[in-house]
């Protein structure tokens, strides 16, 4: 937006700062979190802290303000100073359960679903000096490139209608991944990118549950939804088991399955040496299971074509097949598989083979339909990344330290809430007309 349109928006916007920005602990640091906000939400094709220095200075002259004092306060506030970007993090997941329990309240109970979506994303950087950038893989690219890669969450109201209207996504967490080689390994190089001490390797998928736990501390919740990064680990998705989530995640091919009813044989009698079976004998050796692959493709017959969404460029459809399974990780090394769930095949018409797979575990009852609708509930994510990196600079961070990018992402959270209430305000829709932030059409 222009200075002009941020400054009818000044009584709302300090009213929105004030509220989630109170655990800065002194006033100069709550201004400056509001200039850089203010800097966020202008015009321009650059949000790094030179460009909105100059815009802010521009549109502030008649203050005496100077471009000079504004660039050295802004990088001075997101880069060294010591507020709790945490903090900030967790009073914006409050408010917004809070605003999800008065919605659903004004609603009268009108169905809705709530969606906790996690997902990776990657930022092009040169140079090696960045926190966190290394080369590695990233769907950004869709190639191995120099980048860092956080790990995000947003949290979507699906509406439910089969359309977009009425629905809304924010990024309620993001964390900077650190490669195990080249940086976990090497404490010298993570001090001198200020990581703190306690912060070590951690894959992105104990980074995603990390941040579940903390969503639902802060009162959020929904069906969780990864890609096949995250699905495909047998721990993750126990994680997600045991933290009490319905989930519906992407798995690769490769991931082994047996029937839901497939009988596995008797636990053999224990001869009273060693540790006593919990094991059928036909686990050891004898049943392999099969991939979801194999398994799909050998039930073509199943397949049949569903609608899940309606969009701006016509209804969304493919052809999806969904069977009771267990996964079946290890099997043949005496593993038992484990509980039930479903597994989902989208299977494109003229493909040789499904294309993607899902596991879910949705109720025994829950219909083709249903499972579909959950499992292309993701696209959200690109919803919210093209707002937040296109308009909100999400990715145009360029300072080195640990400190300095998470300040900026939480800040770029905080700018998107804002958007994102103030466009269901006046009426706009999940597609972005009507927003107050200037976006390129979907």
């Amino acid at each position: 937006m222009d200075g002009r349109s941020l400054g009818r928006l000044k009584r709302e916007l300090d009213g929105f700062a004030g509220e989630l920005l109170v655990d800065l602990a002194r006033r100069d640091q709550r201004a400056w979190a509001l200039a850089y906000l203010r800097g966020l939400l202008l015009d321009g094709d650059r949000k790094s802290v030179g460009p909105m220095a100059q815009r802010l200075a521009a549109i502030d002259h008649e203050v005496g303000a100077d471009r000079r004092d504004y660039e050295q306060a802004l990088q001075q506030f997101v880069g060294q100073s010591t507020w709790p970007a945490d903090a900030v993090r967790d009073r914006l997941q409050r408010w917004l359960a809070a605003r999800g329990r008065r919605r659903r309240a004004a609603a009268g109970g009108a169905a809705a679903t709530d969606l906790l979506i996690l997902d990776d994303t990657g930022f092009p950087k040169q140079g090696t000096a960045s926190v966190g950038v290394a080369r590695q893989y990233t769907g950004t690219l869709g190639k191995v490139g120099s980048c860092q890669v956080a790990v995000t969450l947003q949290h979507a109201r699906q509406p439910a209608a089969d359309t977009a209207a009425g629905g809304e996504v924010f990024c309620v967490d993001a964390r900077l991944y650190l490669p195990e080689k080249g940086w976990c390994d090497d404490r010298r190089r993570m001090d001198a990118a200020g990581v703190p001490a306690d912060v070590g390797y951690q894959p992105k998928w104990r980074i995603a549950l990390d941040m579940l736990r903390r969503a639902r501390a802060n009162g959020l919740g929904g069906a969780v939804l990864a890609d096949s990064l995250f699905g495909t680990v047998t721990a993750f998705r126990q994680g997600l088991d045991e933290q009490g989530w319905a989930w519906c995640v992407g798995v690769d091919s490769t991931v082994s399955v047996i029937g839901a009813d497939e009988d596995l044989g008797e636990v053999p009698p224990w001869s009273g040496n060693g540790r006593p079976p919990t094991r059928p004998a036909r686990v050891a050796g004898r049943v392999a299971g099969a991939s979801v692959k194999g398994w799909a493709t050998g039930r073509a017959a199943d397949v049949r074509k569903v609608t899940w969404r309606a969009g701006s460029k016509g209804s969304r459809a493919s052809r999806f097949a969904a069977w009771r399974v267990r996964p079946a990780h290890r099997l043949s090394d005496g593993t038992a598989p484990l509980a039930a769930c479903w597994l989902l095949a989208e299977w494109p018409a003229g493909e040789p083979a499904p294309t993607k797979y899902f596991f879910c575990n949705r109720p025994a009852t829950t219909s083709l339909r249903g499972l579909v609708r959950a499992a292309k509930g993701r696209w959200w994510v690109e919803q919210s990344y093209r707002e937040m990196k296109d308009e909100l600079g999400l990715d145009h961070y360029e300072g080195r330290g640990w400190v300095g990018w998470h300040h900026h992402a939480v800040l770029v959270m905080l700018a998107y809430a804002f958007v994102v209430a103030r466009r269901r305000q006046k009426g706009g829709d999940a597609t972005g007309r009507g927003s107050a932030c200037r976006r390129p059409a979907a």
